[in-house]
């Protein structure tokens, strides 16, 4: 077994037998035997074998809850996302150049909704999917960083959190039930077009909300928002309509 020189535990000192496991019968047989880690995606063993020989040392920190989580129950390989032996990437070791070309070679619809007009910040590289996803795996619906999606828009939108004197409903529950956070064809990321989107919740009286009819000038361009302009919420004592 060869060992390295420099290295700064038992498992390092191994070099390639760390990772491949023992290898004197690969080298005996000029590299036909031997039972070696080959990482390949062969089989299902194959591919346990392999992610257990990259979590003997990346078991900690992001990786806690990487048991069982969706991709690890889907099995996905460590070496379907990175790459060990040639440099792909600047960072992360990624068999893509970038997380959002990598993330998107398997969720096809995510890397086409960042392509419409209202975006996340994704395609200009200010941030990536792992600002807001924990690939390795998390405790929280669709692997978000945060306990709650609200919680996880707040550590951008800051300003969005509250609490304000008055609080709109849809707001508190999810940020979702307006939003479409992977990117949308409306401003704002927005799910539907005003005065539609809040016509789901708000029935259409006391004041003209169809935009096609001439007396209702007050719907158009900005929609509702022309006169509730503080939607998430509002301190001022008069604003119980967000319109303060």
């Amino acid at each position: 077994m060869l060992t390295e020189k420099n290295a700064r535990s038992e498992l390092m000192a191994r070099g390639c037998e760390a990772c491949h496991g023992p290898g004197a019968e690969h080298v005996e047989e000029e590299g036909t035997g031997g039972r070696m880690i080959t990482f390949s995606n062969a089989s299902p063993h194959r591919i346990e074998e392999g992610k257990a020989a990259c979590l003997s040392c990346h078991e900690r920190g992001s990786r806690v809850h990487w048991k069982g989580s969706p991709h690890d129950s889907r099995d996905i390989a460590c070496t379907d996302c990175h790459t060990i032996m040639k440099k792909v990437s600047t960072r992360d070791q990624l068999s893509h150049p970038t997380e959002l070309q990598l993330c998107g070679s398997c969720h096809l619809v995510r890397r086409a909704q960042m392509f419409r007009n209202a975006h996340m910040p994704v395609r200009e590289g200010a941030m990536t999917c792992s600002s807001c996803h924990a690939v390795h795996g998390t405790v929280n619906l669709a692997l978000v960083r945060h306990d709650t999606v609200n919680d996880n828009c707040y550590s951008c939108h800051a300003e969005k959190r509250g609490p304000f004197l008055w609080e709109h409903a849809p707001v508190n529950e999810n940020c979702l039930d307006c939003h479409d956070p992977h990117g949308s064809t409306r401003a704002a990321m927005l799910r539907l077009t005003p005065p539609r989107l809040c016509q789901q919740c708000h029935i259409e009286t006391r004041h003209p909300t169809e935009a096609r009819l001439p007396q209702s000038k007050f719907v158009i361009g900005h929609s509702c928002m022309n006169c509730h302009s503080n939607i998430h919420g509002s301190n001022h004592p008069s604003g119980f309509g967000f319109t303060r």
